[in-house]
């Protein structure tokens, strides 16, 4: 059976995510930073489904973390064979207010993250000659948006990184492809009030947000493809951008 990390899934489109991966056999691995409760709550959930699970608490923007992760994971299925890089937080309001410290918690959620996934996971995807890790980012990190200049800076970033580490990787047959998000009816997203979202979503042709489990379909999809897709950006927006 393949192993499948996914950080940031005790809601939203991670946890939509896990359960996807679990009902079509895979073994799943999800985390939680903020909210142990909720994130073990999760677990139950999909153990109700028939989901062979774990759930690891803990802060990605730690890489000692990472490597208690990568271990956890592979005492319990002894493989790890997808990475999803799904936590992340966001900041809306000018630059000029947000603070050092939210600044630096951001891009090391967000951004750091990825690269202390790779160092702790790489070494026993090389060794097997296979694995993918697929990277959550945003049109904002295309685009750039008002009011979240650090986001679409760390989301940017997440962009430059993963098609730089998939021609890094694709000798070792690693695919590395990113989730590119537009508009989803997710947590992140509530800060907005109704009247803000529905100016958003006028803008949207498919005139609604996305739902998580779309996100968790074409995550699978990416999960699952063939080994020469890889560096790609995949955009999943509603044709929004």
């Amino acid at each position: 059976m393949k192993t499948v990390i996914i950080t940031g899934s005790s809601r939203g489109i991670g946890y939509s995510a896990a359960r996807f991966f679990g009902l079509h056999g895979w073994q799943v691995v999800i985390n939680s930073c903020h909210n142990t409760n909720a994130l073990y709550q999760a677990e139950q959930s999909l153990k109700d489904f028939g989901i062979s699970v774990l759930a690891v608490p803990g802060d990605i923007g730690d890489p000692e973390f990472w490597m208690e992760l990568m271990e956890k994971t592979l005492q319990r299925f002894q493989t790890i064979d997808c990475v999803i890089n799904n936590a992340a937080i966001s900041y809306v309001g000018l630059l000029t207010d947000m603070s050092y410290k939210e600044w630096d918690t951001m891009m090391k959620t967000n951004l750091y993250s990825l690269f202390y996934c790779a160092k702790a996971v790489l070494p026993s995807m090389v060794t097997k000659k296979r694995g993918c890790i697929i990277n959550l980012t945003s049109v904002w990190g295309e685009v750039g948006a008002s009011c979240e200049a650090a986001y679409s800076a760390s989301k940017g970033g997440v962009i430059a990184f993963t098609k730089a580490l998939a021609k890094e990787l694709a000798p070792s047959h690693i695919s590395v492809n990113a989730l590119s998000l537009g508009m989803f009816d997710t947590a992140m997203n509530r800060c907005f009030s109704d009247e803000e979202k529905e100016m958003i979503i006028s803008d949207i042709p498919a005139d609604r947000m996305g739902n998580p489990e779309e996100a968790a379909k074409m995550l699978f999809l990416l999960a699952s493809a063939p080994e020469y897709l890889t560096g790609q950006i995949i955009r999943l927006d509603g044709g929004w951008i």
